[in-house]
């Protein structure tokens, strides 16, 4: 009898067996949480990949949102020692220090805990919010308490992974873990555009109810705190603020020229800016700039 068909047909096999195997979802890893204090959830892979270094700046630098800045840390203070925590959106004006503010407030936080009862910050990707619910399994039952961080979250049109955050942070059958609290930064207060709403609002047989739906997804975070474009003092304490940090050499006058033409050059005032010009003023001057940028 030929053996070579049967032959052919195993390799085959294993050939389809091998696609299927690639197919499949990944098994979780074992995770290290003593490797950082940061990590970035991996959901193809699902794992949690450590951030060794990771970027952000001194709470002390991010000015012009005194008292968002307040509340923020006193919340993640509270939740970091085991007491009730809200779910934080921030939102508003682009560069004024956003997502700069909540691994600021992280680190500040953590700089006064021990490696044992270090508060874990875990970003997660806008595109892999529906494995949310898989990240939250893996995390209820760890020895750690952690802020998940979806930086710049939205959802545009014919969008539903919103339906995933939302069951996730409040409406599912078990609630989010008590040793998990959410913090999100968005341009959007109701994270979802106007037209969006306002298309469900003249197509829906009850207009009131679909509007609803969509815009309590923000209401799923306890606290909203908004950020307004600064003011052309804030800017100029931010560039301040940025020099004498850095020990900057240039004369006072000088900069404030500098700084204002910079901001007139690029049609805004922000933190982002402030930060950009002090890259450039570095540069001009010879500096380098050693910590974490914005």
């Amino acid at each position: 009898m030929n053996d070579q068909p049967i032959d052919t047909l195993g390799k085959k096999l294993d050939r389809v067996i091998a696609a299927l195997e690639r197919m499949a979802p990944a098994e979780p890893q074992p995770i290290d949480f003593a490797a950082a204090d940061c990590f970035v959830w991996n959901a193809e892979l699902v794992r949690l990949d450590p951030v060794q270094r990771v970027n952000r700046i001194e709470l002390s630098l991010i000015r012009g949102v005194d008292r968002v800045r307040d509340i923020l840390v006193d919340n993640t203070e509270r939740f970091a020692t085991g007491l009730p925590a809200n779910n934080v959106l921030l939102w508003g004006a682009r560069g004024m220090g956003k997502s700069s503010l909540v691994k600021a407030a992280h680190a500040t936080v953590n700089r006064e805990r021990t490696a044992d009862a270090a508060l874990k910050l875990i970003e997660i990707h806008r595109e892999d919010i529906a494995t949310l619910p898989r990240l939250l399994a893996s995390l209820k039952d760890a020895p750690h308490r952690f802020i998940l961080f979806c930086d710049d979250l939205s959802f545009d049109n014919d969008d539903t992974s919103y339906k995933s955050l939302k069951a996730a942070l409040e409406g599912g059958v078990e609630g989010r873990p008590d040793n998990v609290v959410f913090y999100a930064t968005s341009n959007r207060r109701h994270l979802l555009p106007r037209d969006m709403i306002e298309n469900e609002r003249s197509t829906a047989i009850n207009p009131s109810e679909a509007v609803e739906e969509k815009v309590s997804l923000s209401d799923r975070f306890g606290l909203w705190l908004g950020f307004h474009k600064c003011s052309q003092d804030d800017y100029l304490e931010m560039i301040d603020a940025y020099v004498k940090h850095y020990g900057l050499k240039i004369n006072a006058e000088t900069l404030r020229a500098d700084a204002l033409e910079w901001a007139t050059t690029r049609g805004s005032r922000s933190g982002r800016v402030a930060w950009q010009f002090i890259q450039d003023l570095a540069g001009r001057l010879g500096a380098r700039l050693d910590d974490a940028s914005n």
